[in-house]
């Protein structure tokens, strides 16, 4: 399987072959990832040995190495191979109305009218099939109106929450 690992902005290309051998921008390297504690890694790699702190981030991951910290996102070659060729919507222009993508009873609201939100930050939790779902804004922008309240029962596609 190849991986596209995005280091600060620098690509490299990482294939790990069945039988668990590593080419690195199509060279072999010598490479062992244990995972040692939650976020804490050793890296064996071409015979020296490496801690690595790892976190899970918004967009990627943050990896601590020898005390400088890098962002790091990584993509397998079959999401590349779906994502190749589609380009980015447009934005929206005027405001936006965040709908229900199911039937559910509303269990809390997280925002306000007037309000300041930044894209992918939870508006409302509906609750449907005994499962809390987080609906997120799809893009950053005001609060312009909060059309449920907790408690309230919603068909699919009603709007909860209209973005300006």
């Amino acid at each position: 399987m190849k991986y596209f690992v995005q280091v600060d902005g620098e690509e490299f290309e990482v294939e790990i072959l069945e039988d668990g051998r590593v080419l690195l921008a199509g060279q072999p390297v010598h490479a062992d990832l244990v995972q040692v504690h939650e976020d804490l890694y050793s890296l064996l790699m071409d015979h020296a040995s490496y801690e690595l702190m790892v976190e899970r981030g918004e967009k990627g991951y943050r990896v601590l190495l020898g005390g400088v910290l890098y962002n790091v996102q990584v993509e397998d070659e079959r999401r590349r191979r779906l994502l190749a060729g589609r380009s980015k919507p447009a934005a929206p222009v005027g405001d936006m109305h965040v709908k229900a993508p199911i039937p559910g009873l509303i269990v809390k609201v997280e925002v306000e009218v007037g309000q300041h939100v930044r894209a992918d930050q939870p508006l409302v939790i509906l609750e449907a099939m005994k499962m809390e779902n987080e609906i997120r804004a799809p893009q950053a922008g005001i609060v312009r109106e909060v059309r449920v309240s907790p408690g309230d029962s919603v068909e699919q596609g009603a709007v909860l929450v209209v973005l300006g």
